[in-house]
């Protein structure tokens, strides 16, 4: 039996350069090829049997859809954040959402993703893919809850700690952080 050259086929007829490289690299190709790991849309909701109730309770008109994220949300993002904002509406797979300054628009935007996925998470195929997010007055804001009976009565704001709180832009937190500041310093002796 004669040894073969890379070049020869059995019969002794060359063998073109294209062939010889595609049978060289096309087998090897493959084998080096990395799988990739499949994109899944987000973590997988708690229970799926609760995801297809909810898709079948409230998914054959978009505004039981809408009265579902309306109830989620809050959950979804927190008391807080939900009493700054406002559910607005469903457009498709996009869900509006009214804030009320550029601020707010900006930290919901860095939340996007996670907000997304915790809706996901709660309600399934249901959720939106995206949030649109407009500035505007937030309607219907629940009031903070009272304070508790126990709390000490309001300290007095000094000049300082006025001072320190008038960088804050939003007025209710600027109060807010007069008052903790205020009562945070007569507990511990402060200035």
């Amino acid at each position: 039996m004669r040894a073969l050259h890379l070049g020869q086929r059995n019969e002794g007829t060359q063998v073109s350069r294209e062939e010889r490289t595609k049978s060289q690299y096309s087998g090897r190709v493959r084998e080096m090829r990395p799988t990739r790991p499949r994109r899944t849309r987000g973590p997988a909701p708690a229970t799926s049997g609760a995801r297809d109730l909810a898709s079948q309770l409230f998914g054959r008109k978009p505004e039981h859809v809408l009265l579902l994220l309306r109830a989620a949300w809050p959950a979804v993002v927190g008391p807080e954040l939900a009493r700054r904002t406002q559910v607005v509406g469903l457009e498709g797979r996009t869900l509006r959402v009214r804030v009320p300054d550029a601020g707010w628009r900006k930290v919901l935007h860095r939340m996007n993703r996670d907000i997304l996925t915790r809706l996901y998470t709660m309600v399934g195929g249901l959720a939106p893919t995206a949030l649109g997010l407009q500035e505007g007055q937030v309607v219907g804001a629940p009031a903070p809850k009272a304070a508790d009976a126990r709390a000490l009565p309001p300290a007095e704001v000094t000049a300082t700690i006025r001072a320190a709180a008038d960088v804050i832009g939003d007025p209710e937190l600027r109060e807010r952080f007069a008052a903790s500041a205020a009562l945070y310093l007569r507990r511990h002796g402060g200035a």
